[in-house]
């Protein structure tokens, strides 16, 4: 579409036709009044109008139809603010309303007024404070009034019943007569000054970089004749790069279809002559391509370099007579705080300055390998968050960051812009946003008509591409310092999580949680037990607990990740795959079609659950102490990427997690052998002995042991004999334990071997001694037990310094039932000697370890007396209920857990059953 001034005749009737959102127009001749009966203050000398359907698409079409018009009008100082408030306010009516939009320009002697009409007459008008508030950053409409506020000389807003019209004027600078954008007028003693006659070197370059024309001028700048560097490639001559700053080559830049800049070419003398370049990239009849280069001397560079686009005088100068800042210029004020918000709206300005269809801002990673999508506007954000491309892909300027590039035609160079793959865009122009030199992001601006830009509209947004590079770049390193400082609080708690746990499933569980949802939507532990095993999928967790089971089930269906020990995060396609066709089978299931024959069978998932894993899905290795013990997997639901920063500080994490888990693996290693080396040295099950009932009640010392250095056992000797021992190794832990082994199992040796209990203990005292330094003294308490058949029990019994076993009669009478005599393992020579007492029905003997008898609160101690006295309210009770009553008396006694290891050995007499 294109608008002009039609001198003369009455307006023309708009007639949309088609579904296409196309403009109606009309336009009056010079010096006709508005058709509308209101008072205007200035005469009116051009019109258009036209009418939009409420589509999106209007909007772009909205943009060009008063870029165009008031281009036409030779306005194109104003251009690009007319056409930003243009854009907020169609975008309000035509996507927020819904209603269609009438876009009215008038011009005038002294400005520009703007009608934007819709039918959807709210009247609400924002009310401007100190500071204008222009709304939430993050979204691409809504803010049409308060630009209007922001950017206009004039405006307002008019009722009726059934529409609602806000306008607005725009000033016109004051110029010189007969200027217009190419640049004001200027003294003479301003001019750019050149030596004598202005020389411009032309040299063509071919396919292969070498020279194949040099003009006259050239040979007057550099000194060469055309047959000496006929066929040299240009970058003999080349001194590069002259500027400070230039980051791309000689051969890069004669590749760019243009390129302007400045560098040197080393003249015949030897000296470096610093030229001014422009590049334009050309094929000849037969289709073989060249570059014309046009040099002149660099401080003669106004000859050839593009002007840049300087602000009009009332830009300069805010209403207090106060220079405006550029950047406030282009973004708008108040600036967002936060940087997605300045993103977000630098996108849209960039996307409305140029008429573009959409906008897109990456950011570079810190060493400018990776490019992550941060901000776009008209394509589909959540697929392009935080997506990565790398900086240099694909050939020729089309697929560099470092420079600015436009792309006629992006069917000719698929995959250029790996952005807009598959978003329709055709036209494209990107720049590069820089700071000292280092590249912190490109802009980029696309449309979907193809051969939209050209090297001015690259120029126009390079110029406020620099305006805004530094306040990005101050803002992405407020937020990375932001985001470190989380990250160094959340890795510090996540360590003393981890730290304070040795169990395996409970590391487990906590490395998922930790993750859920700082890092991810959805997280899987694999681990692996030894090289040879398989990854084993062993904990599942999703921020919606009712997902859990989907998520678990799809993954236990798909082979596991390969266990790589190369550290750092890679992208797991497997889930996001199974998920879509999971997601297909039941769509097509559901519509009755069956499945497809091409989509693999034996994944049942739900719809949800193929939404929730069909994003991003990253591996990262837990390795520890050079071993791959297991891997963690992160995912977010459709569509959405990871951030750089989340991945570095997850592969933080799995490193710390790794450590644990294994620490926790080694742990539960040993105890288990501890525990199955100490069950070893555990009597088996005590033999039933008609006429005696037997309890025993054992405690160690100590957390995950099993067994210390008190022991008891009862076993038989011979027929109707049963022998048993209680005991007490001095100290406590495995050492102890294995005395007590020796003790246990010698015991059984000796007594079988039809000794008395004195030679017992007098041959086991022999053996403790012989172990020399790992020798320790054990206190004993041994005896034969011989059931009599008129239903007494016949003891003898050696105490070898251990507490005295205790005899409760039924009268409720307690007394010792053996002497004391001395320990074991301390002298060679022992006299020893056994006691005999014999149990009548109903009586109990008690035989417990100084544990018991040496429980404290305090400086209290139960002792023998308090052991007595408990003893004593134990009448007619079972072996097992008088064993359990001098338990839960001795735990009672003290708040605080056992110190030493505890046994106790009940035995009742309960009389012979007769036949």
């Amino acid at each position: 579409m294109t608008t002009g001034l039609h001198p003369g005749g009455p307006p023309q009737d708009p007639r949309p036709t088609g579904n296409q959102p196309l403009p109606r127009q009309e336009r009056v001749g010079e010096a006709a009044l508005h058709a509308d009966n209101r008072t205007r203050s200035s005469v009116i000398t051009a019109r258009a109008a036209a009418s939009f359907d409420p589509v999106g698409r209007s909007v772009a079409t909205a943009r060009s139809f008063v870029r165009d018009t008031l281009q036409g009008w030779g306005f194109a100082d104003i251009v690009d603010d007319a056409v930003v408030l243009t854009s907020e306010l169609v975008t309000n009516a035509v996507v927020h309303a819904g209603t269609s939009a009438d876009v009215l320009c008038l011009r005038s002697d002294d400005g520009v007024r703007i009608e934007v009409g819709d039918r959807y007459p709210e009247r609400e008008i924002p009310l401007q404070a100190a500071a204008v508030n222009m709304g939430n950053p993050d979204r691409e409409g809504g803010r049409g009034l308060q630009l209007c506020a922001a950017l206009a000389g004039r405006w307002g807003v008019d009722y009726t019943p059934t529409h609602k019209q806000v306008w607005f004027q725009l000033d016109l600078p004051e110029r010189p007569v007969g200027t217009r954008t190419a640049g004001p007028s200027l003294p003479a003693e301003l001019l750019p000054l050149a030596d004598g006659r202005v020389r411009v070197a032309v040299v063509q370059i071919d396919r292969a970089g070498a020279i194949n024309a040099w003009n006259e001028d050239a040979e007057e700048l550099f000194g060469y004749a055309a047959e000496l560097v006929i066929g040299k490639p240009l970058t003999d001559l080349a001194a590069w790069p002259h500027t400070p700053g230039t980051s791309t080559g000689i051969v890069e830049a004669l590749q760019l279809s243009r390129w302007e800049g400045s560098y040197g070419v080393r003249g015949a003398s030897g000296r470096v002559i610093p030229v001014y370049a422009s590049h334009l990239r050309v094929r000849d009849t037969g289709g073989e391509p060249s570059t014309v280069c046009l040099l002149v001397r660099d401080h003669e560079r106004a000859v050839l370099q593009t002007p840049l686009r300087g602000q009009n005088s009332d830009a300069a100068n805010s209403a207090e007579g106060q220079a405006l800042d550029p950047f406030e210029v282009f973004i708008g004020s108040p600036a967002p705080d936060d940087l997605d918000g300045l993103l977000q709206r630098t996108v849209e300005r960039a996307r409305d300055m140029l008429d573009a269809d959409s906008a897109f801002l990456l950011l570079a990673t810190d060493d400018e390998t990776e490019l992550e999508v941060r901000a776009s506007t008209g394509l589909p954000s959540a697929r392009q968050r935080f997506a990565r491309v790398p900086v240099d892909a694909g050939p020729g300027r089309y697929g560099s960051a470092r420079m600015p590039a436009v792309h006629d035609d992006l069917t000719a160079v698929p995959g250029a812009v790996p952005l807009l793959n598959g978003t329709g865009m055709r036209s494209v122009v990107t720049v590069p946003l820089k700071v000292e030199g280092r590249l912190t992001g490109s802009l980029g601006v696309a449309a979907e008509s193809p051969s939209r830009y050209s090297n001015e509209e690259a120029l126009r947004l390079q110029f406020a591409a620099d305006r805004i590079a530094l306040a990005v770049e101050s803002a992405r390193l407020g937020e990375l310092e932001r985001l470190r400082r989380g990250s160094l609080s959340f890795l510090v708690e996540a360590s003393d999580l981890l730290a304070g746990t040795l169990d395996r499933d409970q590391t487990l569980a906590l490395m998922a949680q930790m993750t859920i949802p700082t890092l991810a939507t959805w997280c899987a532990v694999y681990t692996i037990a030894d090289q040879a095993s398989e990854p084993y999928l062993s904990y599942v967790l999703h921020e919606d607990e009712d997902r859990i089971d989907g998520v678990k089930a799809l993954l236990s269906k798909i082979p596991p990740p390969e266990p790589i020990p190369t550290p750092g995060a890679r992208v797991w396609p497997a889930p996001a795959q199974a998920a879509h066709e999971a997601a297909l089978r039941t769509s097509m299931r559901s519509l009755g079609l069956g499945e497809p024959a091409t989509v693999s069978s034996g994944i049942g998932t739900t719809l949800a659950t193929a939404s929730a894993v069909g994003g991003e899905t990253v591996v990262l290795p837990l390795v520890a102490r050079n071993r791959v013990i297991g891997m963690l997997t992160l995912g977010k639901p459709s569509d959405e990427h990871f951030r750089q920063e989340i991945l570095e500080l997850a592969e933080d994490l799995s490193r710390r997690a790794a450590l644990a888990l294994d620490n926790a693996r080694l742990y539960s290693e040993r105890t288990a052998i501890s525990q199955s080396l100490q069950r070893s040295l555990l009597p088996p099950d005590l033999p039933h002995i008609e006429g005696v009932e037997v309890e025993v009640i054992y405690r160690a010392a100590g957390e995950g042991n099993e067994v210390g250095g008190d022991f008891y056992d009862l076993f038989p000797i011979r027929d109707g004999a049963y022998g048993f021992a209680i005991g007490d190794v001095c100290g406590t832990g495995p050492n102890a334990a294995a005395v007590t082994g020796l003790a246990r199992h010698a015991l059984r040796l000796l007594a079988r071997e039809g000794l008395s209990g004195p030679a017992v203990l007098e041959r086991l005292n022999s053996a403790i001694l012989d172990e020399g330094a790992r020798s320790r003294f054990l206190t004993l308490l041994y005896g034969e037990l011989w059931p009599q058949e008129d239903g007494s029990a016949l003891l003898k019994v050696v105490c070898a310094g251990h507490p005295l076993p205790l005899r409760l009669r039924q009268d409720g009478t307690v007394e010792p039932a053996a002497e004391p005599q001395p320990l074991l393992g301390v002298m060679e020579d022992l006299e020893l000697y056994e006691q005999t007492v014999t149990l009548d029905p109903g009586d109990v003997l008690l035989c417990v370890t100084d544990g018991v008898t040496e429980r404290r609160e305090g400086t209290r101690m139960l002792g023998d007396d308090g052991l007595t006295d408990v003893l004593t309210t134990c009448t007619g009770l079972t072996a097992g209920a008088v064993a359990a009553r001098i338990m839960r008396a001795v735990e009672h006694f003290a708040s605080d857990a056992p110190s030493d290891d505890m046994a106790i050995l009940a035995m009742r007499v309960s009389g012979l059953q007769k036949d």
